[in-house]
């Protein structure tokens, strides 16, 4: 039998034409199959058709072009019976990853007459794999990507029932597509998405020199290396100074290392520290970051400005050329100089990126200069304090010298700002050419350079200048002066007049020192505007890139307008102008000393929230946690976190503490939103970890009756189907126990895994969107009690009670034909005793299935709307009770779907019916239990003790915010003469066991004989149900019973009486004394397995239970559920 990939496998062309082939030819053992032979649609663009002739021989008839177009792009064809009468190929070209390889095919005939299909192309493609007709494909990159992959198509690999099912199972349509399968709105919004990308031509991508060593050098090598290194050294002596140094390389090396490991590990696009830490840690912590992150750089744009506008307003004042004062002047400046890094922004980042170049160049000069600067000693700089390099020199500023209250955090406080620059590379990742290779290579090594850079201006200003100098030619000493003890009497001046202070040169005095040291002092000033324009440029650039990323993932709905990105780099232009308009307003205040220190604890936040991703990514131990680079270790990267947080406090305390609000302001809002996204985040990994640890740590240790919590199964169908049975379970175990609702689905098909995973998804997320904590657990099953059975066995935790409702309308005359199916519950509930759970039933007398007036099918989420020709209406998931005030202003129909539809509310055109009274009642009656419960009493008959279940159930319920006005009255059962003394023993217990209660009452009268026409009434009810051995010959009557054995006779019946008296005279009791009950909670009555038919044991729950208020009838496992001991 030939096989699909199978080595030998033919075609048979024999059939005559027109023929339907069959997996079996008639008169022969001899099984086969036919093929189209499919080439990949949508990138067919031209080919030779060949066929196969009457001889055998091939030939080509001419060519044509492909009928699938854009609409069959990236996907693949499938297996499909074809008409024998002849086979025809297309060699076509095939486009992927935008490049395009020609593939052929050819037919061969063989002796037998068979027509062997061949793969002459290295390739191998769908139905062309290893050069065979199989339609399973060889691993490709192409399946692996996402729908909005930039990089290349996504293809969908053949699905598992492709593979395993009936090759004629779903044979395609016209478009190529498996009849009832058709592309998502998502795929094909990014397959346009994608045309429109390519039509706008290359984008420009940088590699790791121009777009992240160059960026991170500028930004780290700040104003801070020309006007303030200087005076750090002169305070904090070069020791000192190159420790702070140190302590800040070491933060940023860590982060470095560890924002190395997260953009290695996996494909990294836009957004900078922001992608990688939402990516990393989950949409709470990265979109909490992500604006302030955004907001910093913002800002950061005004403070390099204002630096730069301050300088130049210097240089004016030296030359009396002021525009107006120093205030507005720096406004002056400061407005048009953002409004030119503005102008280069929008160019594009090709022009940004050159104007970083030309910085660059300027800012090297000026360190260049510099150091050779301070080889050229020259005598009129001496007075000045700048000898050259000394040893004298050296020694005397190794040590620290702090003055003004100044000390060594203080100054590590201030330097610390200038090593903030390590995340400019990062932040335009979307424009990396390979952000996996970039970002590492060229943040380490920024970070190592600038390293070495500042060391070096250390080591050199402490060595040539001094900390104090006059600047006056005639301070001289003579060095043979024996009183001389500091390095400048050694070299032949007393500066000592400076002690007492006033001098203007010196590391402490003069900030502009290293323009004095330098060759060409105006090249120093060229540098310092380098430096600012650089910094304010590159901050310019990353606030919008990352803004864009955050607004794109809609992590905060208002801000979705800047999103939209322009050109073919997609430049975020309407970021840009939100960054002018802040770093202009911030520039116009022109007072930056409060607002800097806040902005350095954004930065540090966001490096501590790195470091802390990768060491929780660590911790979580995920398969998909594997970056390639590998220089990480998950306990540095926590101390990198712990050193982040406490730099954050040395810099400004009050600022951390302001930051850290802040932060956790933004995630509480997120958290709360709860955004509709699935990143994969190691918060998932971690749950997932830890529920797992905590699942196998249980199964070792034994309940014990002090932690005992509800653990309910509730038979509810579709969770919206039954919404009054739901909310009163989640009523008592909500944040205390477990709730699996139980759904068997008795269908003459079984679903495939796609429509069942859909309805698993969509119930569970109508769960959560009405903030009911339980499980959604559906099971196929031939009927409903197998199905039960496989519920109660694959609970993963013990299963306190199986909790189900009973129809009002069962027992009916009409109703008859289905007892059969309703007394269901009966044998579920022998299967639950069997298994030690125990059984709570639940009745309302408007019922409770409200599934005819709320079609299940129409819970929808927002992207699985499918049908062009239905709209879509968003509704409100807010339960609309019926004292609500826009409960009038919606049609009833609506306001069910408006109840029970998590989402979406699918509108046709048919119109809506008008309820019934019946089903408006019904519906009422279904929302019950949601709103809060007025004054009022929970009736609790606890007649017998089955372990307390019973009593504990109110009282976890009386608990609840909307149930806490109800207070608890106990029925008990007892003997006339006992009543006090009973009343005192059960107040006495319920002391015991903590439990409040308002009133308790002995029911001495429970045995006494109910009433007549109650009595009748149950005879009628039981009389469609009887055996009724009597009115035909024995052989029948036991012929029947084997065949009904749910039938009651009359033997049973007689046997029983003095049971079915009792429960027609607790109905009576219930009447007298709970009518006006919120809830009934009431011990359910057992019957004997084997001994009561199914029929006369639903007929006592229907008279016990009738006419009642929502009653709860409830039998525990009888082991103890409640406890006095400590």
């Amino acid at each position: 039998i030939p096989c699909v990939g199978d080595d030998n496998y033919s075609v048979d062309m024999s059939s005559p034409s027109g023929q339907k082939p069959a997996l079996k030819t008639a008169g022969s053992g001899q099984s086969r199959f036919q093929v189209t032979e499919v080439t990949e649609l949508g990138a067919v663009t031209s080919g030779e058709r060949t066929s196969g002739g009457t001889d055998g021989t091939t030939g080509t008839t001419g060519s044509k072009g492909s009928a699938g177009g854009e609409e069959s792009k990236g996907r693949f064809s499938v297996v499909k019976f074809l008409d024998s009468g002849g086979i025809g190929t297309d060699a076509s070209d095939v486009a992927q990853n935008g490049d395009t390889v020609r593939s052929t095919g050819s037919h061969r005939s063989s002796a037998s007459g068979h027509t062997n299909i061949s793969d002459t192309h290295s390739n191998t493609y769908y139905m062309r794999t290893f050069g065979h007709n199989t339609i399973d494909a060889v691993p490709n990159i192409d399946f692996y990507r996402q729908t909005e992959a930039p990089l290349g198509d996504k293809l969908i690999r053949p699905t598992l029932s492709e593979l395993h099912d009936e090759l004629d199972k779903e044979p395609l349509d016209e478009d190529g597509f498996p009849i009832g399968e058709e592309s998502t709105l998502a795929e094909e919004a990014a397959a346009k998405e994608g045309t429109k990308e390519q039509a706008k031509g290359g984008t420009i991508k940088f590699g790791w020199v121009k777009g992240v060593l160059i960026r991170c050098m500028l930004n780290i090598w700040g104003v801070m290396l020309f006007i303030r290194m200087s005076w750090i050294v002169g305070q904090a002596g070069i020791g000192l100074t190159c420790v702070i140094i140190l302590m800040a390389t070491v933060v940023t090396t860590i982060t470095g290392l560890s924002t190395s490991a997260i953009a290695t590990n996996g494909f990294v696009r836009g957004g900078g520290a922001y992608y990688l830490i939402s990516r990393s840690l989950g949409p709470e912590f990265g979109g909490s970051i992500g604006l302030i992150f955004a907001f910093a750089n913002a800002v950061a744009v005004a403070m390099y400005v204002v630096g730069f506008a301050e300088t130049v307003v210097e240089m004016l004042n030296d030359v009396d050329a002021l525009m107006t004062d120093e205030l507005n002047d720096v406004r002056i400046v400061g407005t048009l100089t953002v409004i030119l890094l503005l102008g280069i922004s929008v160019a594009g980042m090709e022009w940004e990126a050159k104007a970083q170049i030309v910085l660059l160049v300027i800012l090297l000069a000026a360190i260049f200069n510099y150091f050779i600067g301070t080889v050229i000693t020259m005598e009129s700089k001496e007075p000045k304090g700048f000898f050259g390099y000394k040893a004298a020199i050296m020694m005397e500023n190794m040590g620290p010298d702090f003055r003004d209250g100044e000390t060594f955090f203080s100054m590590f406080a201030i330097f610390f700002p200038a090593a903030t620059g390590i995340l400019a590379g990062a932040n335009i990742s979307g424009d990396l050419t390979d952000p996996q290779s970039a970002i590492p290579k060229g943040t380490l090594l920024a970070i190592l350079i600038t390293g070495i850079t500042y060391v070096a201006v250390t080591v050199s200003t402490g060595s040539c200048i001094l900390r104090d100098a006059t600047g006056d030619h005639n301070d001289t000493s003579s060095v043979s002066d024996l009183n001389c003890t500091d390095a400048a009497c050694t070299l032949g001046y007393d500066f000592s007049i400076c002690k007492e202070g006033g001098c203007k040169f010196g590391l402490m005095n003069d900030f502009q020192v290293m323009s004095l040291v330098s060759g060409f002092g105006p090249l120093i000033t060229a540098g310092i505007f380098s430096a600012t324009l650089s910094s304010a440029l590159a901050s310019l650039v990353s606030a919008p890139k990352v803004f864009q990323a955050l607004c794109k993932d809609n992590i905060y709905p208002g801000l979705h307008v800047f999103a939209k990105g322009y050109g073919k780099n997609n430049e975020p232009l309407r970021g840009y102008v939100l960054t002018f308009c802040i770093g202009l307003a911030f520039i116009l205040i022109a007072e930056l000393n409060v607002i800097a220190p806040i902005i350095s604890n954004f930065f540090l936040a966001s490096y501590a929230l790195i470091n802390f991703s990768v060491f929780h990514a660590s911790l979580a131990n995920s398969p998909g946690w594997r970056p390639s680079f590998k220089y990480f270790n998950k306990w540095v990267s926590l101390a990198g976190a712990v050193l982040c947080c406490a730099v954050m406090f040395v810099v400004n305390w009050w600022a951390a503490l302001m930051t850290n609000i802040i932060v956790l302001a933004l995630y509480v809002y997120v958290s709360y939103k709860k955004p509709d996204v699935n990143w994969g985040s190691s918060t998932q990994a971690l749950i997932y970890n830890h529920a797992l640890t905590h699942c196998l740590l249980l199964t070792g240790v034994e309940d014990h009756v002090k932690n005992f919590r509800p653990q309910c199964l509730v038979m509810t169908g579709y969770p919206n189907a039954r919404p009054a049975l739901l909310h009163l379970v989640n009523a008592f175990t909500k944040n205390v126990g477990l709730m699996v609702c139980g759904h068997v689905r008795t269908v003459s098909r079984r679903p495939n895994f796609k429509e069942m995973s859909l309805d698993h998804a969509r119930y569970q997320r109508w769960l959560l969107k009405n903030r009911i904590k339980a499980f959604y657990t559906p099971v196929f099953a031939e009927d409903l009690r197998h199905g039960a059975q496989y519920l109660l066995q694959v609970i993963v935790l013990q299963c306190t009670a199986i909790i189900c409702g009973i129809s009002s309308v069962w027992c009916l005359p009409s109703l008859v034909p289905d007892l059969f199916m309703l007394s269901r519950l009966f044998h579920d509930q022998d299967d639950a005793f069997d298994l030690q759970h125990g059984v709570v039933i639940i009745r309302l007398q408007e019922g409770l299935d409200i599934s005819h007036i709320q079609d299940p099918d129409e819970l929808l989420s927002s992207h699985e709307k499918k049908d062009a020709g239905m709209k879509d209406v968003v509704v409100s998931v807010n339960m609309l009770g019926k004292d609500s005030e826009d409960s009038n202003s919606f049609p009833p129909s609506l306001i069910t779907s408006a109840q029970n539809s998590p989402l979406i509310l699918r509108e046709t055109k048919r119109s809506a019916k008008p309820l019934s009274l019946t089903d408006q009642r019904l519906l009422e009656a279904s929302q019950q239990f949601k709103k809060k419960q007025c004054k009022g009493t929970v009736d609790v008959w606890w007649l017998f003790d089955d372990g307390g279940l019973a009593l504990l159930i109110p009282y976890l319920l009386t608990e609840k915010k909307k149930w806490k006005d109800c207070k608890i009255r106990l029925f008990i059962g007892g003997k006339i003469n006992r009543i006090d003394h009973d009343r005192r023993a059960m107040a006495a217990l319920l002391s015991k066991f903590r439990i409040d209660f308002s009133a308790i009452y002995v029911l001495g009268d429970i045995n006494t004989k109910p009433k007549k026409h109650n009595v009748l009434s149950f005879e009628e009810m039981i009389e469609p149900y009887k055996l009724k051995e009597d009115d035909m010959e024995q052989e029948a009557a036991e012929r029947l019973k084997a065949e009904e054995p749910w039938r009651i006779s009359d033997n049973e019946l007689e046997l029983y009486r003095a049971k079915t008296n009792r429960q027609i005279r607790l109905n009576e009791l219930l009447k007298e004394h709970s009518n006006s009950a919120k809830l009934i909670v009431m011990s359910m009555p057992l019957a004997r397995k084997g001994t009561v038919s199914s029929a006369l044991y639903m007929c006592w729950l229907e008279t016990l239970s009738k006419d009642l208020p929502p009653i709860l009838l409830v039998r525990g496992n009888h082991q103890s559920v409640l406890t006095f001991y400590s």
